[in-house]
């Protein structure tokens, strides 16, 4: 047997090792995530994993729903928001304000200026883990 033949023969078995310890359900994998923005007066959700909607509630307020709900609250979010100008005005994804919720079916998210104002952003990226 060649060199060749045992990598290959190699890489099938760490292949088919991998796929029975890997699946939708591994804590490594992002239950859910979306690439959306505020552009004129409208969301656009560019790209979603497990999203079913985005709903803007206030200016630089929006709730994030699952299409599957997690198994509980008790997951983990980080969220980035870019500049909606060239001017160098940032914009950030911030901690939930004691009004904002996190639940199975949805978190809410907010986006501010650094001084932390809230403020809409052209691109917001949400990750979410359990």
């Amino acid at each position: 047997m060649s060199l060749a033949s045992r990598i290959s023969a190699l890489a099938s078995r760490v292949g088919l090792e991998v796929k029975t310890k890997i699946d939708a359900t591994h804590p490594g994998l992002a239950r859910a995530w979306v690439c959306f923005g505020y552009v004129g007066t409208q969301i656009v959700v560019r790209a979603s994993h497990n999203v079913a909607s985005v709903t803007r509630t206030a200016a630089g307020r929006y709730r994030v729903s699952f299409a599957t709900a997690m198994p509980n609250a008790h997951y983990c979010w980080t969220a980035l928001a870019r500049s909606s100008t060239d001017s160098g005005t940032q914009r950030i994804a911030i901690v939930r304000s004691i009004t904002d919720q996190k639940t199975a079916q949805f978190v809410d998210i907010s986006c501010a200026t650094t001084a932390a104002t809230f403020s809409d952003s052209t691109e917001i990226n949400l990750t979410v883990h359990i």
